[in-house]
């Protein structure tokens, strides 16, 4: 009986780590994101999901104040010794939303957008995939529109690429015969190209400056 015996205490050596490995990251509870706000802020969006792929559920909010509004990305993380989730990217929005954002994880990339203004307007897409080597999330696209909510003045579109430079710029200007999808015209496309080093979630342009600046 000793050999069976001991044979059974080295399988539950082996076998407990291998077991606490398997362990799920527990999901961020409504109680730690409220943890993390600002004073005096307010949850305003949040997603859970696998934006790294390693299986785990990573979370994703966004904390709106008086004045101050960001997003943070929390990822989930297992050591040795822990398991939990560590800040990997802060993104500050305008404090000025026509609404709550939207984010979303698609296929591991993370997704944001975000209507801001007033009469005029900006729409914004922000495109994210994280980056291992660096623990940050890295910015891979953007794409943003000011336009008119009351069609009394012009359109301006960029679309960015950042991975390959590829840049896509519309105008459109008021058609006062159109409604609807007519209501603009818009002039052909021009494309360019902007290479860009590297852009993390700290070092996002800000899209009415990119737009400012076409």
């Amino acid at each position: 009986m000793k050999p069976i015996c001991l044979g059974l205490m080295a399988l539950c050596a082996f076998s407990a780590p291998a077991w606490a490995q398997h362990i799920a990251v527990p999901k961020m509870s409504a109680e730690e994101v409220n943890g993390m706000l600002d004073t005096g802020a307010r949850l305003e969006s949040r997603v859970d999901g696998d934006f790294d792929g390693d299986g785990e559920i990573d979370t994703v909010f966004v904390g709106r104040g008086e004045d101050k509004r960001s997003l943070s990305a929390m990822l989930a993380y297992r050591s040795e010794v822990d398991l939990g989730h560590q800040p990997v990217g802060v993104l500050e929005l305008d404090v000025s939303p026509l609404g709550d954002a939207q984010v979303s994880i698609r296929k591991g990339v993370l997704v944001i957008e975000d209507l801001t203004g007033g009469t005029t307007a900006t729409q914004t897409t922000y495109r994210y995939r994280y980056d291992p080597k660096q623990t940050r999330m890295r910015l891979i696209g953007l794409d943003a529109q000011r336009y008119s909510r009351t069609n009394s003045h012009g359109t301006i579109k960029l679309s960015w690429n950042l991975l390959t430079g590829d840049r896509v710029i519309e105008r459109g200007e008021p058609n006062e015969t159109g409604k609807g999808d007519e209501a603009i015209i818009y002039a052909p496309a021009k494309r360019d190209k902007k290479p860009s080093k590297p852009l993390y979630m700290e070092t996002t342009p800000n899209p009415d400056e990119l737009l400012d600046s076409l």
